[in-house]
């Protein structure tokens, strides 16, 4: 007897378990390719246990396959699983790029949401690289994602350039059913109000955002918990007034050639009311200051200061770090990135004196130290694993608990 082409028949421990248990984690599935004949699809044998299970179960597995063209796959095990995937309540879409052309990936991208029949969409996420000549196309994806009340949502347009190239609509700015929106490659330029009154995370990466817009942005998000800025340019003052937003991510600054070729920027951050900071990636700018930031409970600097030096490159690094840490002298917990624990150290070597309450924490990973709960700085600046760890954690004995700033 013939052999068929291989197919993959998935198995799983967990059928008898299927009635009372709503969601399944994948690390308890198991693939196994084996070849069957064609005259044994319908055989006892051969039957596939998973396909007991009922359909919320089996769209809860696809639905954590890495993208939409691997769940469209798994049609190829059975006619129950042939458009079981168009019922998936994730969409992810990731061009790659190298051996594929992009006009095949926008065609895909189009063919699949047509035969898509999902009334609400959980998660829906692109990525690819991108020109106009695709706007249109790009905009009647989000249309779709928006009809199904797409909850989370990540667009993400790259080009060689790293500049926002795609224009969004306004139609993208009114909208009450996102909870999180990731956008990188896209241009801010609303005609009229900003409403995304359920959004709780957004992030903007390479985006050109003036004051206003950022002003404009926070107050059409009521409830929004936490902004992430990445390599955004275009403000010099970082006003966080809401009393929603308590954590802050400032990932790299850069401002693009063909926009000023000024390096001399000097960026302010006013977020009274945030309880998290983190600052991060390069900063291709002058300063970074921080104005108001009492309420602050925990901060992350894992930074790279590059850009203008009205000194040295080391005074201007550590003058800015020394500026952080006599601004956050209050928080509980304070992590530095191996850059800033380098320049941490040139400080105290100038005889910098840090708040009495700055330990070292003592990380369990680390065999030279096992014994002492913390460290005190100077213990740490001749360390030799100091410059291979990725970060170390000061804490600030007696900063405020959470409860006592929320």
């Amino acid at each position: 007897m013939e052999e068929t082409n291989e197919t993959f028949v998935v198995k799983t421990q967990m059928a008898k378990e299927a009635q009372n248990q709503p969601e399944i984690s994948l690390k308890r599935i198991r693939f196994e390719e084996i070849n069957v004949d064609d005259d044994d699809d319908d055989h006892d044998d051969n039957e596939d246990r998973i396909g007991t299970l009922p359909d919320c179960l089996l769209l809860e597995i696809l639905s954590r396959l890495p993208s939409t063209k691997d769940a469209i796959r798994t049609g190829t095990l059975s006619k129950r699983w042939k458009h079981l995937w168009t019922s998936v309540p994730n969409l992810i879409f990731v061009h790659h790029g190298e051996n594929h052309p992009r006009s095949d990936f926008y065609s895909f991208v189009d063919k699949t949401l047509a035969q898509c029949c999902q009334l609400k969409l959980k998660k829906f996420i692109v990525s690819s690289s991108y020109d106009y000549r695709f706007e249109s196309q790009v905009n009647n994806w989000i249309h779709h994602a928006i009809d199904c009340n797409v909850e989370e949502l990540d667009l993400t347009l790259w080009n060689l350039e790293c500049e926002a190239e795609f224009l969004l609509d306004q139609f993208f700015f009114v909208n009450s059913c996102f909870t999180d929106l990731t956008l990188s490659g896209c241009i801010f330029n609303p005609t009229g109000v900003i409403s995304w009154k359920k959004l709780r995370t957004l992030s903007i990466s390479h985006g050109n955002l003036d004051e206003d817009l950022i002003e404009n942005i926070l107050s059409g998000c009521p409830v929004l918990e936490t902004l992430v800025l990445d390599n955004c340019y275009g403000y010099r003052r970082l006003n966080i007034a809401s009393k929603s937003v308590k954590s802050l991510v400032f990932s790299g600054y850069m401002v693009p050639d063909d926009v000023s070729d000024d390096l001399a920027d000097v960026i302010e951050i006013d977020a009274p009311y945030i309880l998290s900071l983190t600052i991060q990636d390069d900063l291709l700018l002058w300063k970074l200051l921080l104005l108001n930031v009492s309420s602050l409970v925990e901060a992350d600097l894992d930074y790279t200061k590059c850009g203008h030096y009205e000194t040295t490159p080391k005074e201007a690094e550590e003058e800015m770090l020394k500026g952080f840490i006599l601004n956050l002298h209050h928080v509980k917990e304070l992590r530095i990135g191996i850059f800033c624990f380098k320049v941490l150290s040139r400080l105290e070597a100038k005889g910098f004196v840090f708040p009495s309450n700055l330990k070292v924490l003592d990380v369990t990973s680390s065999p030279l130290y096992s014994d002492n709960d913390s460290l005190e700085v100077s213990d740490w600046s001749t360390s030799d694993s100091a410059e291979s760890r990725d970060w170390e954690v000061l804490l600030l004995d007696d900063g405020p608990a959470v409860d006592e700033v929320s």
